[in-house]
């Protein structure tokens, strides 16, 4: 039974045993949305080979697109911490947003007004129908926390942040810090 209680804004560390998965494998899932319909999530330490002037010309910065997760990668996301300069987009929790008025954005980022500190960019998302998450987490796929980071997880999230996490847990988790990501490779 799970003990803790899902919502929008924590994060879904994947569990050591989660091997041979690609998307999911060393993945920190921020869980955008969470209700009786299902749950949305961007995987934040994933990044792509593409900057967003490589998928978007008329954006003029080299800001990273990382694989939000499997479900619609034809598709591109975003999340920010400037809800203030970008109208329309929705609060997921501790001033962390998604999504909102893209032509603005993109003429923000071109005058330098949003930086890569402030916005990060999804080629896909993560989804789970409804009971799907809980029943993955029953499994014990995924270790729930809460986002100590807030706002300030767009800077902090990289391709380290995995290994970070599993460090700051501790105890069990210690030995899986160092461990290869694939340990037939060992």
């Amino acid at each position: 039974m799970i003990t803790e209680i899902l919502k929008k804004g924590q994060l879904l560390i994947a569990e050591p045993s989660i091997i041979g998965d690609l998307s999911f494998n060393r993945s920190v899932i921020l869980l955008a949305d969470h209700n009786k319909e299902g749950s949305v999530g961007f995987i934040l330490n994933k990044p792509l080979k593409y900057t967003i002037k490589d998928l978007l010309p008329e954006i003029e910065a080299n800001f990273k697109i990382y694989n939000g997760g499997p479900v619609e990668q034809d598709n591109l996301y975003f999340i920010h911490n400037v809800p203030n300069l970008i109208p329309d987009s929705i609060e997921i929790s501790n001033g962390i947003f998604w999504g909102g008025d893209f032509e603005l954005t993109r003429d923000l980022i071109n005058n330098g007004i949003i930086t890569k500190k402030n916005i990060r960019f999804f080629l896909g998302y993560t989804g789970w129908d409804s009971e799907q998450l809980e029943s993955e987490m029953e499994a014990n796929s995924w270790i729930l926390t809460k986002n100590i980071y807030e706002n300030k997880i767009l800077g902090k999230a990289s391709v380290h942040f995995w290994k970070e996490r599993i460090l700051e847990l501790g105890g069990e988790y210690l030995i899986w810090s160092n461990a290869p990501e694939n340990p037939i490779l060992n």
